[in-house]
């Protein structure tokens, strides 16, 4: 428990039982979407579309475009699409009810929050931020108002319906620990502590820290770093700070765009993010790896997780992970999962033996027994997203 005096601003969310009961029914339609039924659509390409397309082109599909096209018309597709869209558009709206009724007394603690910054954090707003035209454009994920959107003075609602990393309440309507999302920053802190032991951070950045769910973890696991998450979304970041300052960890939140920060050369050690790339157009991918080399001191690293690549995968696992690009209002997905990682660090200005690409465990969910053995090389991580997180990176030469 914290020891200052900031209160949870989640303890303020106070659903009804019937809303409870509506977060819970539409987060296992949604678990059931994501981990079952998009997986059973290859039963039915294997087995109807398959055979169909190799009849007409005399050859099976090689790409996920391909198979995509191929499976439009397929009734299972159909079902599985229209059950994960309507899913994904349910989840904010179930949450809404609560959040309206507690948002004056919200932003009333986030506010208190940024005053005080009991636990040495702070929060830096530029209301004069030009937000990108690729979050402002499209309502990312189907949420509306995207993450962006404030309707009130010093409004915390976006953060809190789409950035709830932190929230008990999220954790409760969360139904499979291999789904974790804000186990990203425990799982890259664990992973690198053990793979860089003598790796010791003075200062570290999350890049589109949204509510600061991932970054969290950081200063818990180095003590003594200086933690700094940026975004450009203004809800999100007072949402976090507030939640930050009641967890008593000291984290400076700033409103930045990733390309182009106000932080001066060499200012970290280590630079991360997360669900952060596929979000935005491939140039800005280039801007945003340039700018977190001239981040990083000599020596320092960059661990960013993402979608695994097209090259790592099967032409129908790239069909299904790019749905998103045509269904969830995520148009950059599947041109940035075509990019290779390490060939975008080695563009960025890092050395070519310093990258690397892998996936590793989740350790809100794996058997951390077995993490030695996967240290080692004698156990593979499970999947990303079931268990495990793809991340890519590299090392800025000393």
């Amino acid at each position: 428990m914290a020891t200052n005096t900031v209160p949870d601003i989640d303890s303020l969310l106070v659903p009804t039982h019937d809303e409870f009961a509506r977060q819970r029914a539409v987060a296992a339609i949604h678990t059931h979407a994501m981990l079952r039924l998009r997986f059973d659509c290859r039963i039915a390409y294997e087995r109807n579309v398959k055979p169909v397309y190799e009849r007409q082109h005399g050859r099976a599909p090689e790409t996920g475009v391909e198979i995509a096209d191929a499976m439009k018309g397929d009734p299972f597709y159909q079902f599985y699409s229209s059950i994960r869209y309507n899913a994904q558009e349910m989840g904010p709206l179930a949450r809404q009810p609560a959040v309206e009724r507690a948002l004056p007394a919200m932003i009333e603690v986030a506010r208190s929050a940024a005053l005080s910054n009991a636990a040495g954090g702070s929060l830096r707003l530029n209301p004069d931020l030009v937000v990108p035209s690729y979050m402002t454009d499209y309502d990312v994920h189907l949420a509306a108002g995207s993450y962006h959107s404030e309707f009130v003075d010093d409004d915390v609602a976006q953060g809190v319906l789409l950035g709830r990393g932190l929230s008990p309440i999220a954790g409760k309507t969360r139904l499979t620990k291999a789904r974790n999302f804000a186990g990203v920053g425990q799982s890259i802190a664990y992973w690198l502590q053990a793979r860089y032991p003598t790796f010791a951070p003075r200062r570290m950045l999350d890049m589109a820290t949204q509510s600061g769910a991932n970054l969290i973890a950081y200063p818990k696991a180095f003590p003594g770093l200086e933690a700094h998450g940026i975004d450009v979304a203004a809800p999100g970041l007072r949402y976090g700070h507030a939640k930050a300052e009641f967890e008593d960890v000291a984290i400076h939140f700033s409103q930045q765009d990733a390309a182009h920060t106000d932080f001066p050369d060499g200012h970290f050690d280590l630079v991360v993010s997360s669900f952060f790339l596929h979000e935005v157009p491939v140039p800005v991918t280039h801007q945003i790896l340039k700018e977190a080399f001239r981040l990083l001191a000599p020596g320092g690293l960059l661990v960013f997780m993402e979608l695994p690549p097209h090259k790592a995968c099967d032409a129908f696992m790239n069909f299904a992970y790019d749905w998103d690009t045509e269904h969830n209002n995520e148009p950059f997905y599947r041109d940035y999962r075509s990019q290779d990682p390490t060939e975008l660090v080695v563009a960025a200005g890092f050395p070519r033996d310093s990258a690397f690409e892998l996936t590793i465990p989740d350790v809100t969910s794996f058997d951390m027994d077995r993490y030695p053995a996967f240290l080692n090389g004698e156990i593979e991580a499970p999947p990303h997203g079931r268990g495990g997180w793809f991340v890519f990176g590299a090392r800025k030469s000393s």
